[in-house]
């Protein structure tokens, strides 16, 4: 089982990286005027869940259900 430092570490690199791919999103949008892929914005939403469960798993649980 992964540390709390660990998890931390773990969690921090996964937003850094989720940060960055926003906000290629919406520079996207911004300089073509345009609406993101929907798949962008899926995939960027389903990498939100995978954070929230690793953060809050019991709550995210009953949010599902």
């Amino acid at each position: 089982m992964a540390t709390a430092a660990e998890k931390r570490e773990d969690i921090k690199s996964k937003l850094q990286i989720l940060r960055k791919e926003l906000r290629e999103i919406h520079s996207k949008v911004m300089e073509e005027s345009t609406m993101p892929e929907p798949g962008e914005v899926r995939d960027s939403m389903t990498k939100l869940e995978e954070l929230l469960e690793v953060l809050e798993p019991k709550s995210a649980k009953k949010s599902k259900k």
